[in-house]
């Protein structure tokens, strides 16, 4: 069973949320938040599968919570839905520990698999945003000139063919196209994967590719 936490200021939202989760088998709404500050104790008081967040709440915000959240170091995902196409906030909220983003109007059927892949570990963002959001976002990151790749730790800590595998997850390549690119199984990529993520620290595949942009492997298209 998937406990799921809805964090959401809007009443109606947080009710929509509800009836969609009780109706579908194998997943179950165990709180509702009405802000930030609210979600972060529920959280911890409830120890969800997964957080629905807002972004825009009163109070503390959905970015603050994500953070103070994940920084806690439970077993708890974020998934944060915005409203807002590109919403200037959804770099910060997957460099604060989320595990995907969504937008609120994604069909229902997308809103579930959604929740059920962070929930098992995956991470998720809207198909139509995630080449744009790395190079909206990521490339336009803090201030600093990111250290030259082969002089970062954790890079030096991969296996030649594992540094390509995150240089092609931080391109936005999917398993597949992975597996297409080097001639290589889907499970062999998936343990490839699982290998990378671990030897550099990565929560997910997003923090990955957020490593990669940080770490200079991949560059932002101009």
């Amino acid at each position: 069973m998937t406990t799921v936490l809805i964090a959401d200021d809007q009443p109606l939202q947080r009710l929509g949320f509800r009836m969609l989760l009780q109706g579908t088998p194998g997943m179950v709404a165990v709180g509702e938040a009405e802000n930030g500050a609210e979600a972060v104790r529920m959280t911890a008081e409830l120890r969800p599968d997964v957080v629905l967040m807002d972004v825009r709440m009163p109070g503390m915000d959905g970015i603050e919570a994500t953070r103070r959240i994940t920084a806690a170091g439970g077993r708890t995902r974020i998934l944060i839905l915005t409203t807002f196409d590109l919403d200037e906030y959804v770099y910060a909220g997957l460099r604060a520990g989320a595990s995907g983003f969504l937008l609120k109007d994604a069909r229902p059927e997308e809103l579930l698999a959604g929740i059920q892949a962070v929930a098992t570990g995956d991470a998720i963002v809207a198909p139509s945003l995630t080449r744009r959001l790395m190079d909206a976002y990521i490339g336009h990151g803090p201030a600093g000139a990111a250290p030259a790749p082969a002089d970062d730790p954790r890079l030096r800590a991969l296996s030649d063919r594992e540094q390509e595998i995150l240089l092609a997850i931080g391109q936005g390549l999917t398993n597949t196209e992975i597996a297409e690119r080097f001639v290589l199984t889907e499970s062999t990529v998936k343990k490839h994967v699982g290998r990378v993520l671990a030897k550099v620290g990565a929560r997910d595949r997003i923090q990955a590719v957020i490593l990669a942009y940080d770490i200079g492997l991949v560059q932002p298209r101009t």
